[in-house]
């Protein structure tokens, strides 16, 4: 396989890593419809440059299989936008300001943008907003999916990756800020987080269900 065809398939096995949070040689291959040897020839390649790493997998008789996972320096590849500037204004921000005129400037930005997103999505079926708001959320750096939910109630939107990644690491109030958003832009129904990766897991997800009809 040629250099160009090796960086596609890097890149690719990379967002797939992110999107799983955790998998298998033989999933990831199944994936990009290659062999398994081909695979985990270029899982070896990521792990030599530290973007991957293999934790054992029991499988009953026999050597144990891997399940591969983004290192930190793995996750760093996808873009965090101009995180070192808001990082630096929001510890100037509360540094000089009481915390809660900083959380009401948090719920003012949320505010502000869930009406940039109602404008942008229309006034469509609940999934052909969700629909519109994913994919202007891809537009603004974020790895951003929809499903249907698993209990069957509504929808569930996942941030594989987010923009504000690194700046809720270190403002997780930001979060919040970020469930308010998705509440304001779709006001017509209930939403909850039912993910959060600065907590667990390896995504941040929100449910999307229509309010019930009022007797």
């Amino acid at each position: 396989m040629t250099a160009e065809a090796q960086t596609p398939t890097r890149e690719v096995t990379l967002t797939l890593l992110l999107r799983q949070g955790e998998t298998s040689a033989a999933n990831l291959a199944a994936s990009l419809g290659i062999s398994v040897q081909a695979m985990r020839r270029h899982l070896r390649s990521l792990e030599d440059d530290g973007l991957v790493e293999a934790s054992p997998m029991p499988s009953g008789p026999g050597r144990p299989s891997n399940l591969w996972q983004l290192t930190p320096q793995g996750r760093s590849r996808f873009p965090d936008g101009s995180e070192h500037f808001a990082l630096g204004l929001l510890e100037s921000l509360t540094a000089t300001l009481p915390p809660e005129t900083f959380a009401a400037l948090l719920s003012q930005q949320a505010l502000t943008k869930a009406n940039l997103y109602r404008h942008q999505i229309g006034s469509g079926s609940i999934q052909n907003r969700l629909e519109k708001l994913v994919e202007l959320r891809r537009r603004e750096g974020y790895v951003t999916e929809w499903q249907q939910a698993p209990d069957g109630i509504g929808w569930c939107i996942n941030d594989f990756h987010c923009s504000l990644q690194r700046i809720a690491e270190e403002y997780p109030s930001v979060c919040e800020q970020e469930l308010q958003l998705i509440r304001q832009t779709f006001p017509d129904c209930l939403v909850d987080r039912v993910n959060w990766r600065l907590e667990c897991g390896h995504c941040c997800g929100f449910q999307i269900k229509p309010t019930p009809p009022q007797a």
